[in-house]
């Protein structure tokens, strides 16, 4: 592995040494030892992630909004410039390889993000297109800045107009001297903002950034407590609560857009072609045999478990992602895909995949756990997500 262009001041500030894999990149998992002071500045002030290690495309060309238009089901036409899509890709069965934001910087130039490589799936949707495809992932590095307090922070940096910046959206900018977009968009539910720079600039970016978010409490975070942020956000991880389509050989572990709760992004209106779109027509027309659905699980019988062995309750600090058993009066419909306990909500809340018609708001359900070795089951109750939706996030000023 390797660190980023922010890895000269991330490590020095990682007092846990906790480091993950991500892209090739080191990654910090957490900067201190508990997550609790990370998690409150996500939630009470702002907190910084270095996101440098995602995936980043620059499409141009004449026609390159016809050939993301071929590749996502959202219809990319009507995005306007400045504007941020948020958007799955399927192969011809419409199953999902990946997801990602592609943000319009201009008429023909739009940036893509993805969790995965993806060169050469665009290389493949673009054939003879008249486009041009940069990988920009080592020569543009990001930060992600989340929290009530964050548009403060880049006020305080001199982005006078950051109030007008609406949510999925992108506009240029100045930090320290140096060039950069910014996009309201985020992965933790909550106000924040992704900010896109030249490489070679992280490092007086991230300084200046600190320096100006001193005021606000301003605190870098890594992916153990991201990973309880977007649980509590509703949104889904691929390779953990999806696989890629082109990934796996095991058809069961492929899912569409509406088998992982992306539904809402397959526009029923687009007239124009994009792949995989007989197959989710077919699919929309016979009916969804799963998705993906917040469960709350009761936390009293919890509590009753861990009484009855005369124990104190256990809290798994931060996200579990190992699937558990979800059954329907002993016989299983599905799965936990992730799980944690919310500081904010004071709740066990789940992301999991359930056959149909158990995805109905309100249905009770049971969610396997073990006590003392011993498998046991707490009722749990489909809910709305997010499970957590600050009006900041979307808000005005």
């Amino acid at each position: 592995m390797i660190g980023t262009a922010l890895h000269p001041r991330t490590e020095p500030l990682c007092i846990s040494k906790r480091w993950k894999e991500w892209s090739g990149y080191h990654a910090v998992s957490r900067y201190d030892l508990i997550l609790d002071y990370e998690y409150s500045a996500i939630r009470n002030r702002a907190g910084m992630l270095d996101v440098s290690p995602l995936y980043k495309y620059r499409i141009r060309g004449k026609d390159a909004t016809r050939v993301l238009d071929r590749m996502v089901p959202r219809d990319v036409t009507k995005c306007r410039v400045g504007q941020v899509l948020y958007a799955p890709w399927c192969d011809d069965d419409g199953n999902t390889i990946d997801d990602g934001t592609i943000q319009r910087l201009g008429e023909q130039d739009f940036r893509l993000t993805s969790a995965h490589p993806n060169l050469l799936w665009l290389d493949q949707v673009a054939g003879n297109a008249v486009i041009s495809v940069e990988e920009e992932s080592e020569s543009v590095a990001a930060v992600s800045l989340q929290g009530p307090m964050s548009r403060e922070v880049l006020r305080a940096g001199g982005v006078d107009d950051i109030d007008d910046l609406r949510f999925f959206h992108v506009q240029q900018a100045e930090l320290g001297g140096h060039p950069v977009e910014i996009s309201r968009t985020g992965y933790t539910g909550d106000l924040g903002y992704e900010i896109w720079f030249g490489a070679e600039t992280g490092p007086d970016v991230w300084d200046f950034l600190m320096s100006r978010g001193a005021d606000y409490g301003i605190t870098p975070f890594g992916l153990d407590v991201l990973d309880v942020c977007r649980i509590e956000a509703g949104l889904i991880l691929i390779d953990v609560d999806y696989n890629s389509s082109l990934r796996t050989k095991i058809e069961s572990r492929k899912s569409t857009p509406f088998e992982i709760g992306l539904g809402w992004t397959v526009n029923p209106k687009k007239t124009a072609p994009y792949i995989g779109k007989e197959a989710l027509q077919r699919q929309r027309e016979a009916g969804i045999p799963r998705t993906i659905v917040g469960l709350e699980l009761h936390w009293e019988e919890v509590e009753d478990l861990f009484e009855k062995e005369d124990l104190p309750i256990e809290v798994h600090e931060g996200a579990c992602r190992e699937p558990v058993p979800v059954y329907d009066h002993g016989k299983q419909v599905g799965y936990t895909t992730s799980q944690c306990w919310s500081p904010i909500l004071k709740k066990s809340i789940a992301l999991a995949t359930v056959q149909s018609p158990h995805d109905e708001l309100g249905t009770r359900l049971q969610v396997e756990h073990t006590v003392e070795y011993q498998r046991k089951a707490v009722t749990a109750t489909v809910v709305k997500k997010p499970f957590y939706d600050p009006p900041r996030k979307r808000g005005g000023k």
